[in-house]
């Protein structure tokens, strides 16, 4: 396999932008991308990866990627004839787009492979729409499965199943029972659930591209509106619209960049893709299968990441898989976000964005929008949120559920020259 590098990344603001459509959000991502590698239109692009969860709502259920590139390519900004792999994998759905690109290159297939993901979920006055988006990350084909099984897992965690109880989707009943479960046998407490949610708020507050945009002390968090019990509204994503994108070449496309271009690529040491099932609720979760992938691939370990961002559907996720990617013990999560190590200015900064808390979530962008943040860290461009010396990075996004699985797991760990 060969290396392969990222030139170029980028993200629209994340929040509630019902001006704007499918193909609106596309060439906003697409162009910036472009410009971040300085490049005034996209010939070198060999293949694209499009990612998407929403579109078939709009009746789209096909060649969306496709659709959504047509005006670019009669513009000439975007290649003629270039293939368009359209993926979907629920909240991991950005994450495939990398991972594909990654593969073009890094088999020697392609030179040049982009990944963009283009998502919206807030439609004014159509809730349903939202919750037709969100139901296909969960069974539908055999709902008395999951059904069967949350049934149990509640009498394991002390709180019942109860979908759509407090109002949101059944995803977040799902991440509060995992909450509830961890809270009553490995001693999380609902305080630490909420410092991990005013931590992200902070890093937030600092994104310009960030959806909240506001500080929110813990006492806040603790005291907002319950959405299913531990969580509470600022302790879980929000809806919104969003595209991020990122370009990677081989290293003979890199050496024929401009230094600028050069001095700015970041390497990809891996990317790991793994699957749910239907586990124990004591049992590790996939992104741990997925990490210890990355680290074998990579040769590293954990006590060589710089800087990470997880997938806070919400906060009680990051205590889990700071867990689940080796930062912390079993159980330890909560205490590793209490001592302050995983804000900035700390010895691991998590979630420098503001995370999908705060940073906004819209499903089939998330993942790059993972991937532009960190490249800005480790190039040295994130501004006030900017961490300190910063070389090896982290990302891990999950989609979908299966029981306390997500469908899908990304881990992706990228390599800066260092800041």
């Amino acid at each position: 396999m060969r290396d392969v590098y990222v030139i170029a990344t980028s993200s629209t603001a994340f929040g509630k932008r019902p001006q704007d459509g499918f193909k609106d959000l596309t060439r906003e991502a697409y162009l910036a991308c472009l410009a971040d590698a300085g490049w005034k239109d996209g010939a070198p692009i060999e293949q694209a990866w499009f990612g998407n969860c929403g579109m078939g709502t709009f009746g789209q259920r096909n060649i969306r990627g496709q659709v959504c590139f047509t005006p670019l390519v009669g513009e000439g900004l975007f290649p003629e004839r270039v293939p368009i792999i359209n993926v979907e994998g629920g909240c991991a759905t950005a994450s495939m787009a990398f991972h594909g690109a990654w593969k073009d290159v890094a088999s020697g297939d392609m030179e040049v492979s982009l990944a963009i993901g283009v998502e919206k979920t807030f439609f004014p006055g159509d809730a349903a729409r939202t919750l037709e988006i969100f139901e296909g990350g969960i069974d539908q084909i055999d709902p008395e499965e999951w059904h069967a099984y949350y049934a149990a897992r509640g009498q394991e965690s002390g709180k019942p199943f109860a979908p759509n109880a407090g109002g949101g989707t059944v995803f977040m009943d799902t991440y509060a029972m995992q909450a509830a479960w961890h809270m009553k046998h490995r001693g999380t407490r609902r305080e630490q659930i909420a410092m991990a949610a005013s931590k992200n708020h902070w890093h937030g507050s600092m994104n310009p591209k960030a959806q909240y945009r506001f500080e929110v002390p813990v006492e806040d968090v603790l005291a907002d509106r319950e959405v299913s019990w531990p969580l509470t509204r600022s302790m879980c994503a929000p809806i919104g619209d969003g595209a991020a994108a990122a370009i990677l070449v081989s290293e003979d496309v890199l050496k024929r960049q401009p230094q600028s271009v050069r001095d700015r690529a970041v390497k990809v040491r891996a990317s790991v893709l793994t699957g749910g099932k239907y586990r124990a609720a004591d049992e590790p979760g996939l992104s741990q299968v997925a990490a210890q992938k990355a680290y074998a691939k990579s040769g590293l370990a954990p006590a060589d990441i710089d800087l990470l961002e997880v997938h806070d559907a919400t906060s009680f996720c990051e205590i889990f898989q700071l867990e689940m990617l080796g930062f912390a013990e079993t159980g330890g999560g909560g205490a590793l976000i209490e001592s302050g190590a995983t804000q900035l200015g700390g010895r691991l900064p998590v979630n420098l964005s503001g995370g999908l808390v705060s940073k906004g979530h819209p499903v089939g962008a998330t993942g790059l929008s993972m991937i532009d943040e960190l490249v800005l860290q480790l190039r040295g461009e994130a501004g006030a949120r900017q961490t300190g010396r910063a070389s090896i990075a982290m990302a891990e996004n999950g989609g979908g559920v299966i029981g306390f699985d997500e469908a899908a797991c990304s881990v992706i760990i990228l390599e800066g020259q260092g800041v």
